[in-house]
């Protein structure tokens, strides 16, 4: 673990130099090439004294303790608090960004928290809570810090649970999974020119990401695709994505549609009506997937978890508050013993909608 006091400057290992006496940086598919002294395109990263830094280690843009569906995780420990916290910058330049005053602020006075792996990790014991999210902008480009923060919380007893775009090499791919016990990937859209044109990336890399970490790793998995209006929202599209979803990583991994509301620079696209969001539902449960869920409305059909068995709702949830459980000390359906795919405990937890914001020097 890195020996160091937020705030840091940290050297980092993803990076090789070129012929030409640039420094490319192999962290994300990006494959941004610095000279001395300039930064990513993620802004957290930056060629100093001939290597590549992270310059915002042990740097938060805040920390609140959400309920763990919020992630969204609906299958992860359910009705138990989570501690949220991110820092500044990312490495796609989605043109809907919901978080965009975080993930794309240059300015170091956006992380307004110090702190440490190990008093995050303390913090998380004494709020309660079960797991700690890396989220609202994507950890893979806070890395070194994020994997400190998780081992940290390993030996405390805490989860980690990363909220990513998935847009990430194979090599740091292998090392960050080593320490998440959960994920929720955004899988944008389904075609190359959806990631290309709104999210400035590629698909594929995306894909690679949800293979790996349901072949390859005991990583907890969810989706969640945020569906807009006229972009990613054809019948055809969530069609080729959810039979995707069945033919590489299963009918068990749980999908999110979530509904869009104008932000950032996409001021001129409409909220996502729920009627789109119940078709992609269905659509989804078409295609074998067992568990599809919608988001960012008021839907508890689409909110609660069924048997894929004998269809009695295991789990019902208004908005983030689970008002009735079905599910068995062992994760199974109490009607019909059919297993429930899923990390369950035998009482769901109950933190309840609750939003708290958080001052990590107070711990």
């Amino acid at each position: 673990m890195t020996t160091v006091q937020p705030p840091a400057i940290v050297p980092t290992k993803y990076w090789h130099q070129l012929k030409d006496g640039r420094i490319q940086c192999d962290l994300c598919p990006r494959y941004c090439t610095f000279q001395e002294g300039q930064q990513g395109l993620c802004f957290v990263r930056a060629r100093q004294q001939d290597q590549i830094v992270l310059t915002t280690y042990g740097r938060s843009s805040g920390f609140c303790v959400d309920p763990i569906e919020k992630k969204p995780l609906h299958h992860f420990l359910p009705g138990t608090s989570v501690l949220s916290f991110g820092t500044a910058g990312c490495n796609l330049s989605c043109k809907f960004c919901q978080n965009w005053d975080m993930s794309k602020s240059r300015q170091m006075d956006t992380l307004a928290d110090n702190a440490s792996p190990d008093a995050i990790a303390r913090a998380a014991v004494k709020l309660g809570c079960r797991s700690v999210a890396y989220t609202y902008n994507d950890p893979i480009i806070f890395h070194e810090y994020a994997i400190d923060v998780a081992q940290a919380c390993r030996e405390q007893g805490i989860k980690s649970v990363a909220v990513t775009a998935g847009y990430v090499c194979e090599e740091p791919r292998e090392e960050f999974y080593l320490y998440m016990d959960a994920a929720n990937v955004d899988l944008k859209g389904f075609t190359e020119r959806f990631y290309k044109q709104i999210c400035g990336g590629s698909l594929q890399p995306v894909l690679d990401t949800l293979v790996y970490i349901k072949q390859h790793t005991q990583v907890w998995l969810e989706i969640t695709t945020l569906v807009i209006p006229g972009e990613n929202d054809s019948e055809a599209e969530i069609e080729r994505l959810t039979q995707w979803v069945v033919e590489h990583l299963g009918p068990d991994v749980p999908i999110h549609f979530s509904a869009f509301h104008p932000d950032y620079k996409m001021l001129d696209k409409p909220a996502t009506p729920p009627a789109t969001l119940a078709m992609a539902r269905k659509i989804a449960m078409k295609n074998g997937i067992r568990y599809a869920y919608t988001g960012n409305v008021l839907d508890r059909e689409g909110g609660s978890t069924y048997c894929h068995h004998c269809n009695e709702q295991l789990i019902v949830r208004d908005w983030y508050e689970l008002s009735a459980w079905n599910v068995t000390e062992d994760g199974a359906c109490r009607f019909c013993q059919t297993p429930c795919a899923g990390v369950f405990e035998a009482q769901p937890g109950h933190w309840g909608s609750r939003r708290v914001p958080i001052l990590l020097k107070q711990f």
